[in-house]
């Protein structure tokens, strides 16, 4: 063979191989990318068992027959997922009685710290987290786990946040990366969470460090949310850690920032200030016992934010 076709055969032979090698980086990059997204996903699809299956799927009879087979109602995933978060992810109520009569583990947490209960808030199953309180699910954990109140809040789930409410929990839990419910429910403009919130008696003052949540209604557009806290008794003139009021983080010539100018220069009623005070007086863990006292039902309406102020 001549040198010239000689080279050219060798140069051939290396092209192939370099494509050759190419394609295996290639297959085993797509390979890793894979493998990563299998572990990182929640549920862990790569190593689901029947349990899991079944229970994400509502498929009661199934679950049924499996656990009298001897699955284990607490297998996890990789990424801890039971097949309880999976009943209560998928709104799938009698799948997680099943699974807690059981023997399922009601607070368990996958690896991201999340729990059951957070699945049925995040889902707005209010039946789910019925179900959960009932049988000792933990509302509140670790602070730096996930909060299936302010999952609630931020969401608009209001139904999940009654019962969450009815079970004793703190609506003016303090995430330090979130703030407190009430906070994340302004930031997310969820009007009937907000209500739910103050009217058990939420702290209006209470948001992220020094923003208010009257901060975070203020960078939004709904007035209502604005009167509703400056009814409650937001502090108009709190600063951030910017030194900065809610007026002046609101957008310019919006409607937002012509109420808060507004409510500025209009002072307080008598009446306001009489029900903030009595409120304030009685204390949260004590408003549930407004409707017993020995006062006139509109009076009692009017301490519950259930009659207007106009009315007086």
């Amino acid at each position: 063979m001549s040198k010239p076709i000689a080279g050219l055969w060798d140069c051939r032979r290396h092209f192939i191989k370099k494509r050759s090698l190419e394609s295996i980086e290639e297959f085993s990059a797509c390979k890793r990318k894979s493998s990563w997204g299998i572990l990182t996903s929640q549920g862990s699809w790569a190593d689901r068992s029947p349990l899991h299956e079944a229970a994400s799927q509502g498929r009661l009879l199934a679950l049924k027959t499996l656990i009298s087979q001897g699955y284990n109602v607490n297998t996890v995933t990789i990424d801890h997922v039971t097949p309880l978060h999976e009943a209560c992810l998928g709104d799938h109520v009698g799948c997680a009685r099943t699974l807690l009569e059981a023997g399922a583990n009601v607070n368990a947490t996958t690896i991201d710290g999340v729990t059951p209960l957070f699945n049925a808030c995040s889902r707005g199953s209010a039946s789910c987290v019925d179900l959960l309180l009932e049988y000792g699910a933990k509302a509140q954990l670790e602070s730096c786990l996930p909060s299936p109140t302010h999952e609630a809040s931020s969401k608009g789930h209001s139904e999940c946040l009654d019962v969450l409410i009815s079970w004793g929990i703190d609506v003016d839990q303090d995430i330090p990366h979130l703030g407190s419910p009430l906070y994340v429910a302004c930031k997310s403009q969820q009007i009937h969470c907000i209500k739910r919130l103050l009217h058990a008696g939420a702290n209006v003052q209470k948001g992220r460090h020094l923003d208010t949540p009257l901060h975070a209604a203020a960078q939004q557009t709904s007035t209502e949310i604005i009167n509703l806290l400056l009814d409650f008794g937001a502090d108009i003139n709190a600063k951030n850690t910017d030194y900065r009021r809610p007026v002046e983080v609101a957008t310019p010539s919006s409607l937002v920032e012509r109420l808060l100018l507004l409510y500025e220069a209009t002072p307080c009623s008598l009446c306001q200030l009489c029900r903030l005070c009595i409120r304030n007086c009685i204390g949260r863990s004590r408003l549930h016992l407004v409707p017993q006292l020995q006062l006139p039902k509109l009076l009692k309406d009017f301490l519950q934010y259930r009659e207007s102020i106009t009315n007086f």
